[in-house]
């Protein structure tokens, strides 16, 4: 897999996991009162931008293993 290709599939998968625990801070924040982003993000955005985020990390995932299967069926 290209190097630069890796990097990418794991700040994807770095950045999805933030905002998920994002979401769920931003979310007992709300249950008390508070909030961390003002209304900007809620926690369910945050979980849908966690979510888009881990479907490319997994569509960078399958072409790896089909790339291998093609070399290795060749």
């Amino acid at each position: 897999m290209n190097p630069i290709t890796s990097l990418i599939s794991r700040v994807f998968f770095f950045i999805s996991f933030v905002l998920i625990a994002l979401a769920l801070v931003e979310r007992v924040l709300n249950i008390s009162g508070y909030t961390i982003f003002r209304g900007a993000y809620t926690s369910g955005r945050m979980l849908e931008l966690a979510g888009l985020l881990m479907i490319f990390v997994i569509a960078i995932l399958l072409r790896q293993i089909r790339d291998s299967l093609r070399k290795g069926a060749a």
